[in-house]
């Protein structure tokens, strides 16, 4: 027993070279962000500076007038579009993923593993590959430069199904779903009663992933959207586009476009790190 308890303080004792390299990687992922705010409030000449500035400024507010002002651009309105879209998006993608994952997980029906072994398969295929007709379909049923366009195709997602699936393996009991039948419980009712509230963790990780990605996506919204109706990725591309780019103005957007995910992050980062350490735990 007590080499077993010798062996556990080994295990969770830090040494100084732990602390120096979470220090670096910490000052290593915040420092970019940083110097974006801190370019943000200053003027454009401060891009070109050595060594660069590390105090911000006073021209912030004036930084994003301009940018909002930008009639090319259209800052407020790519604002609201990607609030809409990443929203619905992720809603629809925890809904349709826990649905679905509590099927292939908990439901017995002829086709259940040949489906799911399908679902797996659409995650090998690059999504680039599918830019193409994609933007043909959405010319032809006349969706060129519509929020459906980057909202519709993506209302369900094939890791979302395979992630739900595999949490609610082993979240949701047999046992539980059992005496849920016993009851009188219809199956939408056993789903929304007693498995939804068990994969409250996952679904609150696959909607903060899925949020992140629909809102920093920029390749297809920019092949489908026009300027006049864009995303924020679409905005500030737009911004960045011109023979004299005004990097303070950018990069002053660009900081309001990190707010969203910084305020996300904020209020359910517990929930992610719960839901991770609960799945690694009990796998």
């Amino acid at each position: 027993m007590s080499n077993l308890s010798t062996g556990s303080k080994r295990l969770w004792r830090t040494s100084p070279l732990t602390y120096i390299a979470l220090v670096i990687a910490v000052i290593s992922s915040i420092y970019p962000l940083y110097y974006m705010f801190v370019i943000a409030t200053r003027s454009n000449d401060a891009i070109n500076d050595t060594p660069p500035p590390f105090t911000p400024a006073g021209l912030f507010g004036d930084n994003i007038n301009r940018a909002l002002d930008n009639d090319t651009a259209n800052l407020l309105q790519g604002i609201v579009n990607s609030v809409i879209v990443s929203s619905v998006v992720t809603v629809s993608v925890v809904l349709t993923g826990s649905l679905a994952g509590f099927a292939f997980a908990k439901l017995r029906f002829r086709g259940r593993n040949g489906l799911m072994l399908a679902v797996i398969a659409t995650m090998m295929v690059p999504t680039q590959l599918g830019i193409i007709p994609l933007w043909g379909l959405m010319q032809d049923i006349g969706w060129y430069d519509s929020l459906f366009a980057v909202t519709v195709p993506f209302l369900t997602s094939a890791f979302g199904v395979f992630m739900m699936r595999q949490y609610a393996t082993s979240a949701v009991s047999d046992e539980l779903i059992e005496a849920a039948r016993i009851d009188g419980c219809s199956t939408w009712r056993i789903y929304w009663n007693v498995v939804l509230p068990a994969l409250r963790p996952a679904a609150a990780v696959l909607g903060l992933l899925t949020f992140m990605q629909t809102w920093n996506e920029f390749v297809w919204p920019f092949a489908i959207l026009t300027p006049e109706n864009p995303t924020l990725q679409v905005s500030l591309s737009t911004l960045s586009y011109a023979y004299y780019t005004d990097y303070s103005m950018v990069f002053a957007a660009t900081a309001v476009g990190t707010v969203p995910l910084i305020v996300v992050f904020i209020l359910f980062g517990r929930q992610i790190i719960g839901g991770i350490m609960e799945g690694a735990v009990k796998a």
